[in-house]
């Protein structure tokens, strides 16, 4: 029904505290060459201008041909289909036909691939295609990675925007030509098409192939198009020069921390899930080109003096630094050049949000100080979170507390159900179908839900959309439903072991329960005249024997031992009965507060938390146990 906080603790990932530590792991990471920098493939979104993680990509499954609305474009795009169009081969009358999903990439194609074994083709391996729209010659050569049996037999290769092409590039060292810009434009030398968004590219290229008779046929496809998780953008792949975390050896310390037990996932079916995304991991992408976090400590190193060592890879001209004097001293010891003859300029990127947040069980503490609360309170014994950020967030902390500090950050993980609208849609801001807990306890009309909404940043085009949902779901607003009703509906949806699918019907059904409950009460209570409940009213027996007196409880209690044991025990578990308030924390505490404990932190944090329950909230635990 809630959660009990420390507010005192509260803090934010951008507080100088925790800027330190992030600043720290970075430098930590990166001189122990777990975190790099490369020039490689990218998830690039044209509408962040920035790259994103894998698992920042929705996986849209297509049945076939499928309008979708992207970001930036007024009218829907074409998805799910195969294009197939000729290569003309040099100096013969053939034409090599391919086929792709994404034809407005033909424009960046430096090669055609044929398998080895293919008798259609082996007479034209080694020879040349002329591309229709500019003057480069493109060569044929076999690759095993082909599969005769799709398509033609004969692949496009685009290294610069494909995974699987970039794989072929980097083997048969071919160019690798960028053609979209930051913003997702056609760059390059490509008459009419140079400038045009890559969307309208893809209508514009089908065009002139038709006109040049080089079109062959379009196809429904079957395909899985990767869209980003914040913009609902489609992701573009790019070759990008970005900061990676090396992920195969704390992946592998991932699964055994959860396939020996030394990790708790609950509810276990949430372990298939953990293993899928350990195994085969990739390394983690942790640089964004966003103006809003924390700025990568890494410096750029130019040779301003007469010593400058020859033919240095950009990649290996970065050093990282708690201040640009370490990374310089640094550079200086590393290239083996006078300080005073290197320039140091930071990367203007910032990490990852997940990279701050991963370190967070430890930051709060103070790490890397060696502080008294780190010493007390790291590890942490329970994470409750939802599901959705299973791999975004807890193995992030998992990650990253054995790597810094060499423990997990915790022993269990509780995930809990995601509330969803009453449709089984995620609550989004870019959806317009998030539910405001407030407007279920206090009621709202429908036309002050229809002017949040239009308050909102919501885009144009799904404000309509939004609107009439709301028409759909709410006609009469959202009656008021109070507090217990909402709290009810959620313990009753819970208890399914499922995500909930809120419906406000419901709701209001329990709220009209809770008016039942107390109706029933008050009519109870009339009857019960000047009954009042007390503590010595009965004898309180636990397991079936009877409690000692207080004398009894005192001298145990004061045993040294007897408090070290408490102390262990709630260095695991919130209360003396595991993760319930009981009769006997009310008991012990009385007690306790009689006797000197000092030096046992989690006894007095225990202690600390009842003394804050009130008299009507013990009076609950007591009526709770019976």
């Amino acid at each position: 029904l809630g959660s009990s906080f420390d507010w005192d603790r509260a803090c934010f990932t951008m507080d100088p505290k925790l800027c330190r530590a992030v600043t720290e792991a970075f430098v930590r990471l990166h001189d122990d060459n777990i975190i790099y920098r490369s020039n490689r493939l990218v998830n690039w979104s044209c509408t962040l201008k920035s790259a994103i993680s894998d698992i920042e990509v929705d996986k849209v499954e297509l049945t076939g041909k499928t309008l979708l609305s992207i970001p930036g474009y007024t009218e829907k795009v074409e998805f799910g289909v195969l294009v197939h169009f000729a290569y003309e081969v040099e100096e013969t009358n053939e034409r090599l036909i391919v086929a792709t999903t994404r034809i407005e990439t033909m424009l960046g194609d430096t090669a055609i691939a044929v398998h080895p074994n293919d008798q259609r083709y082996q007479h034209l391996v080694g020879k040349f295609v002329k591309h229709p729209f500019c003057s480069r010659r493109i060569p044929i050569l076999a690759d095993d990675f082909v599969d005769m049996e799709f398509g033609s037999g004969a692949v496009k290769i685009t290294p610069a925007h494909d995974p699987n092409d970039y794989e072929v590039g980097k083997r048969h060292n071919l160019p690798f030509i960028t053609i979209f810009n930051d913003e997702g434009n056609i760059v390059g030398d490509y008459g009419e098409f140079t400038g045009m968004k890559r969307f309208h590219a893809r209508k514009a290229i089908l065009t002139a192939l038709k006109s040049k008779n080089l079109f062959i046929e379009t196809k429904d496809n079957p395909m899985v198009v990767p869209v980003c998780s914040r913009s609902k953008d489609i992701v573009e792949p790019m070759i990008k020069p970005q900061w990676y975390i090396r992920c195969d050896d704390m992946a592998a310390e991932a699964v055994s921390a959860v396939t020996s037990g030394e990790l708790r996932i609950i509810p276990e079916q949430h372990k298939k899930t953990w293993y899928h995304w350990m195994e085969g991991i990739r390394d983690w992408c942790i640089s964004r080109q966003l103006w809003w976090g924390h700025r990568i400590p890494a410096y750029f190193i130019t040779f301003t003096g007469s010593v400058k060592p020859n033919e240095i890879p950009d990649d290996e001209l970065w050093v990282s630094g708690r201040s640009e004097d370490e990374a310089r001293g640094k550079a200086s010891k590393k290239f083996n050049v006078p300080a005073n003859q290197i320039s140091l300029k930071q990367d203007p990127d910032v990490l990852d949000t997940w990279f701050s947040s991963g370190l967070f069980p430890f930051s709060i503490f103070g790490w890397p100080d060696e502080t008294d609360d780190l010493k007390a309170f790291y590890p942490g014994t329970l994470l409750e979170t939802g599901h959705d950020i299973l791999f975004f967030w807890v193995a992030r902390m998992v990650f990253l507390g054995k790597k810094l500090l060499g423990k997990l950050p915790f022993k269990e993980v509780y995930l809990h159900a995601m509330v969803r609208d009453a449709h089984g849609r995620k609550m989004s801001k870019s959806l317009g179908n998030v539910i405001d807990p407030m407007d279920v306890i206090n009621g709202v009309t429908l036309e002050k839900l229809h002017k949040q909404l239009e308050e909102s940043n919501l885009d144009p085009r799904e404000l309509k959309n939004a609107i009439e949902g709301q028409k759909k779901d709410y006609p009469q607003g959202i009656p008021e439903c109070g507090t217990d009703a909402l709290r009810f509906a959620l313990c009753a949806y819970t208890s399914q072991g499922r995500d909930i699918n809120l419906d406000i019907l419901r709701v209001q059904g329990y709220r009209f329960f809770c008016n039942k409950i107390w109706n029933a009460t008050k009519f109870a209570i009339m009857y019960l005249g000047d009954f009042k409940y007390s503590e010595d009213t009965e004898k309180i027996n636990v397991n079936g024997s009877k409690i000692g007196d207080n004398y009894w409880y005192s001298k145990l209690l004061g045993e040294e031992c007897i408090q070290d044991s408490l102390n262990d025990y709630l260095s695991e578990f919130p209360y003396l009965d595991g993760y319930t308030p009981s009769q006997a924390d009310s008991k012990i505490v009385e007690i306790l507060d009689k006797i000197k404990i000092n030096g046992r932190v989690h006894l007095e944090r225990w202690q600390r938390h009842m003394r804050s329950f009130s008299l009507a909230e013990k009076k609950i635990i007591q009526i709770g146990e019976r």
